[in-house]
């Protein structure tokens, strides 16, 4: 459950990041609107799959299904060239965020039991 939150998570990144480019500075009020929705809607979902998923490896998916989102349509809309390195560089990124969900995650070493403090 806590990879489909963060992947939806990502979404809305992908969704604010693009409302912020039309929005032309936040004065135009149905992207300001969407931008501020869809930027709540990240961070909560973030925040709740950090409680589950490293923040080191949650922070990257985040970001890199964001990004490549957020430049993969704004190649389909022409609103960016569409070129073979972008592709290529995009889909390694969506590689990489494949490798860190299959990557085995080590066991944590248990910590070492504190000794009590003596009570007077």
């Amino acid at each position: 459950m806590a990879w489909l939150i963060l992947l939806l998570s990502a979404i809305c990144e992908a969704v604010w990041a693009t409302a912020l480019g039309e929005s032309h500075g936040f004065s135009e009020p149905l992207p300001t609107v969407i931008f501020f929705v869809a930027l709540a809607a990240s961070m909560i979902g973030l925040g709740w799959a950090v409680r589950h998923i490293p923040i080191g490896t949650a922070y990257a998916v985040w970001v890199g299904v964001g990004a490549a989102l957020t430049v993969s349509y704004a190649m389909i809309t022409g609103a960016e060239t569409v070129s073979v390195g972008k592709i290529i560089f995009i889909s390694g990124i969506v590689l990489a965020v494949v490798g860190l969900k299959l990557a085995p995650e080590p066991k944590a070493p248990r910590r070492a039991e504190q000794p009590a403090e003596p009570r007077d």
